[in-house]
Parts: C-alpha cells; structure tokens; sequence
C-alpha cells in the first residue's frame, strides 16, 4: 500500500489507517497492541546490534514495523504470526523482498518456525504478552539457541524473568533463562508506544547466550516446576513431596550448599539447581 515508505517503521496515523483499509480490529486475546514509535523500534536494532546478512527470527510481526527496520539492517527476517489477515498483509507488502521469510502459526508449538538450520541466530521481536513466558519456556528446549533476543516484554514479565534468588518474583523460568542467558541491557517503554494503549508497562530486553549455556534435563525442569508450584512449602518437604525417594540425596546435596532444608524454592540459588540436575542425571 502506497501510504508508507516500504522498510520505514509505521507510525501510529499509518497503524491506524491500515488496520481500518484491513477492517482489522485489533484482538485483546492474542495481545495485538501495534508498536507504533519509531524510537523504540530503532532501540530495539541497537540493542541487537545486527550484522547485515545476519538471521534475525521475528514473533508476531502484525503489520510489520520492526520487521521493516530489520529488513531495513539488512537482516535475514524468518517471521512467524498467527493472524491470517496480517499474514496475507504482509505477504502483499513485503513478500517480494528474498531476504524475508513469513509463516502463519503458533509460534509457542513452533517457537523458531521458518528458521530449521544449524546457522547463527538472534531473536528480535515486540511479543504478545500472552504467549512470553510459554514461547521462552519452548525455545529454551530446541537444540540450537540464539546467540541473543532482543524482546518487548511486560514489565512484571520481565521482574520474573531477571529476577534475583530471595525474591518473590524468583520462579522456574527465571532458572531456565538464566542458567542460559545474561541480560545485558534493559529499557521502559512508554505505553503510548503502542495503539491500542495498553494496561500494563513494558520493558524491552536484551539477552546473550552464556559461553557454556545450561540446558537442564526434561525430568529435572518437570521437578523443578512442580516444587514451585508450591513455592510456600518448605524444601524438605516439597522433596519428600515429588521425589521421595531422593529425599535423603536432595537432603545431603542443599546442606553441601550450605542450605537450610527449611528453605523455600525461592531462596535457593542457581547453582544448587545445577547440582540438583547432576545428581538426577546419576539417579535415573
């Protein structure tokens, strides 16, 4: 459509009128609040620091903004959105550009859909708040994680995410990711940079893969999400709870750490989990 510059972010009249030439109303559901300032989008490029012909994986790209300004650095897009009239949108505007790559789908069954190789990758994308915390959870399981992420994220998302051992915030997730990856750089973002406005702040982030990234075991990440189910409950009895039978290894191994059994899940440190999976591995 002729009423934008094709790799030029959109602005919040361009968002608008495109949604209403698309009879598009944006869904609640699926967290369709369009980024519409220029600012944060090229925040998010400089936080990335993208090399040109670099593989760039985006999540629900709606009408486009970042995508442009990635395609814009010269990126490699592989953009996966769930919508069908976004999806046919941006086929019709930016499909003849080989650099980008788009496929309709739920990116949390598919969370680096459009990208299968073994090549370096990063992550850049203004998530759908609804889906952050399964699509992280289901990219922290693929064999072959991106060298960084760059993403838009809710604020009490993001307290979670980063959070320190002791706080209320520190959760399975919070585990999972940073045994993985180090955040390197966070900034607010207003909530008029986005149409519709939303409720909640945001935080946009920057991650990068650990040298030696931790990947922990599927039966020892089902455990460690169990116990935090009940994150009230003392350890001890969480152990005797949901592995009974290595109640008095588990015992041993959080008093080699110099942890009181008595502890909740919330105050025990990473390095625990790290030794809590190493001695599952030797159990099962």
């Amino acid at each position: 459509m002729s009423i934008i510059s094709e790799l030029v972010p959109l602005s919040k009249g361009q968002t608008q009128l495109l949604l209403k030439l698309l009879e598009k109303f944006p869904r609640k559901r699926w967290g369709q609040n369009f980024l519409i300032d220029k600012n944060i989008v090229f925040k998010s490029l400089q936080l990335a620091q993208l090399l040109p012909g670099e593989n760039v994986i985006e999540i629900g790209p709606g009408l486009g903004s970042l995508t442009r300004a990635l395609l814009g650095a010269n990126g490699c897009v592989f953009a996966i959105e769930c919508d069908e009239i976004l999806c046919k949108f941006l086929r019709d505007a930016l499909g003849h550009i080989p650099r980008f790559h788009l496929t309709m789908g739920d990116a949390v069954g598919r969370p680096l859909d459009g990208f299968e190789g073994g090549e370096p990758f990063k992550i850049v994308a203004n998530l759908p708040y609804s889906i952050s915390t399964p699509w992280l959870s289901a990219v922290l399981e693929q064999p072959h994680l991106p060298s960084s992420m760059t993403l838009m994220l809710q604020k009490e998302t993001t307290a979670r995410f980063l959070s320190d051992p002791g706080s209320k915030q520190w959760s399975a997730i919070s585990i999972f990711l940073q045994a993985a990856y180090a955040c390197r750089g966070t900034f607010p973002v207003a909530r008029t940079s986005f149409w519709p406005v939303p409720t909640v702040d945001s935080v946009l982030i920057h991650l990068e893969r650990l040298a030696i990234p931790r990947a922990f075991r599927r039966e020892t990440k089902f455990l460690i999400r169990e116990i935090f189910t009940q994150r009230r409950k003392q350890m001890r009895v969480l152990v005797k709870l949901f592995c009974p039978q290595f109640f008095n290894g588990v015992t041993e191994l959080l008093l080699r750490n110099d942890l009181d059994p008595s502890l909740r899940p919330e105050r025990i440190p990473l390095q625990f989990w790290y030794d809590f999976d190493d001695f599952l591995s030797k159990q099962m």
